[in-house]
């Protein structure tokens, strides 16, 4: 038996630009300079690709149509919380996530970016260089965005 269901089920999107630059947005909710990719929670009976889309439209404004989908990470990907965090975070219910990631291709302009959505998670967003990645990110999730880079290297 695994533990799986100690862990919430989700999604995530390494979106490239045409320069193979990495969207990330700047959390609204932390009071650190914590950026990260799009990602979130599947819903109960959703494809986790769907999830994929939609999230990333919750988050970046970005709809289906101006993204493609490149590649898949071949393993679900999971990180945990710190203590702190977990009984906060998703009803204590999970220590942590586990994540299906996809590498996409945004296909629109940057007017096409809005993240003043119904319910923003982010206050800012940028295009960074695929190696920055880890140092924006919260420690917690750093090898889950270096497993990423490694999974997707060659088409970065």
């Amino acid at each position: 038996m695994t533990d799986d269901h100690l862990y919430r089920r989700g999604v995530g999107v390494m979106l490239l630009n045409a320069h193979n630059q990495v969207w990330v947005g700047r959390r609204i909710d932390e009071t650190d300079e914590a950026w990260q990719m799009p990602q979130g929670g599947i819903d109960k009976g959703e494809d986790p690709w769907a999830t994929a889309l939609r999230e990333l439209e919750e988050e970046t404004g970005i709809p289906p149509h101006l993204v493609e989908r490149v590649a898949d990470c071949p393993e679900r990907l999971r990180y945990e919380l710190p203590k702190e965090l977990r009984g906060k975070l998703w009803k204590g219910k999970y220590v942590g996530q586990l994540q299906d990631w996809y590498l996409c291709r945004f296909l629109g302009r940057e007017t096409d970016i809005d993240i003043a959505t119904k319910h923003p998670e982010f206050n800012d967003w940028k295009w960074v260089a695929p190696a920055e990645l880890p140092d924006l990110i919260v420690p917690f999730k750093r090898d889950l965005y270096r497993h990423l880079l490694h999974e997707f290297g060659v088409w970065l």
